[in-house]
């Protein structure tokens, strides 16, 4: 098909699961902030007045309880939470984190005669495509922007009346493969003030949707259903329950490409469910900025202990200027795809994780201080020398 609708959706930070998320990549950032070879995979679950934190970690022990019981109110402090039914200062904050399994670690580790294996089985997926500027599709990057925006004009006291929790989805007419004009446009967001319909919603709302849409978007076709089931002010985990890891089509790439299944939050780098993932779009992103598609999907796949991947999968769809078995082999060529070989290429041993737990891990711009790494585009010149 060249002409269809394809649509994507993103929450908020506020959303109950990117709550979660969000406090389980702080933990993540303490450890390896206080020790870059620390081993983290740590869960979060939240609910009214109650936040429960689980998993097992390898590192240093000033990271105790204490620290991620004050990381997580830090967490959801900053998010926006004052609200009887959830608040940073007076939730419940139950920490139940223990020793990592020694049987898993001698399977992960380095050791005399082995490089360090991967941390669990999968297959990890990566994708670009050239319908943004930062190289993603449309629907989940502009999905993104909006939830950006409305944070943004919420915390800097422009909307005030809006609340942490919200949901976006937008549909998106697609001719000749290309995404032209949005169709529907839906936005659930809490409010604070109990008074507000879902007129008065849209009407403190449509200006940001509208900013963020390219000109021409937005037409008078457009549908718009601006919280639809009416009055949204119990949100967040006061709402509905969150739990770390729910939400990775939100994370990666909205549907419009595979995903192996795996969730990046709460997970040190060495679990290739995070690393490989980041990596399989640090190489799509560049095939594309280096013009040998107009679109890209890479897959690689791993065994826990073992070192490397198992195969690496490469499909251009028919948009391809190069063959993509010898740009399979390129890629192999310049990127050493080791649980190590990927943390060291992409300097992933540091505390830089909490910043993407909310609006989705691609599709950033890279920070000074090696947040976003992945989407440097920095491989471009060696691929175009490769062929």
């Amino acid at each position: 098909m060249k002409n269809y609708l394809f649509t994507s959706e993103s929450v908020s930070e506020g959303h109950p699961d990117k709550v979660c998320d969000r406090i389980s990549d702080e933990i993540v950032d303490a450890y390896l902030g206080a020790y870059d070879q620390s081993r983290v995979a740590v869960e979060t679950l939240a609910t009214t007045n109650k936040v429960v934190i689980a998993g097992e970690s390898r590192g240093p022990e000033d990271v105790n309880s204490e620290m991620m019981a004050a990381l997580a109110r830090k967490a959801i402090r900053d998010i926006g939470y004052e609200q009887d039914g959830f608040h940073w200062e007076t939730c419940d904050i139950e920490v139940l984190v223990h020793k990592q399994s020694d049987q898993i670690a001698q399977g992960v580790d380095a050791g005399d005669n082995k490089d360090e294996g991967a941390g669990d089985q999968g297959i990890m997926f990566g994708y670009a495509c050239t319908e943004t500027p930062d190289l993603m599709p449309a629907p989940i990057y502009y999905s993104h922007r909006v939830l950006q925006n409305l944070a943004q004009a919420r915390k800097s006291g422009a909307a005030s009346m809006l609340g942490p929790d919200a949901k976006t989805q937008i549909t998106l007419a697609y001719e000749n493969h290309r995404p032209v004009r949005a169709t529907s446009l839906v936005l659930s967001t809490q409010h604070l003030d109990e008074s507000l319909s879902s007129q008065d919603v849209r009407t403190i709302v449509e200006p940001y949707i509208r900013e963020t849409l390219p000109d021409g978007w937005i037409t008078d076709a457009t549908e718009w259903h601006v919280n639809p089931t009416g009055k949204f002010v119990i949100g967040g985990p006061d709402g509905d329950c969150g739990l770390t890891g729910r939400k990775i089509i939100v994370d990666t790439y909205g549907g419009a490409a595979p995903h192996g299944g795996g969730a990046f939050s709460g997970k040190d780098p060495t679990k290739v469910d995070r690393s490989a993932a980041y990596a399989a779009r640090y190489l799509a992103k560049n095939v594309v900025a280096a013009g040998m598609a107009e679109r890209c999907t890479l897959q690689v796949a791993y065994a826990i202990g073992v070192s490397h991947p198992l195969s690496l999968y490469v499909n251009l769809h028919n948009t391809g200027e190069v063959d993509e078995q010898k740009l399979a082999d390129v890629l192999r060529e310049l990127m050493d795809l080791t649980p190590r070989g990927i943390r060291e290429h992409l300097a992933l041993n540091r505390p830089i994780y909490a910043r993407s737990a909310a609006y989705g891990h691609f599709g950033r711009t890279p920070d000074s201080d090696g947040g976003f790494s992945w989407e440097q585009t920095n491989l471009v010149d060696a691929l175009k020398s490769a062929f």
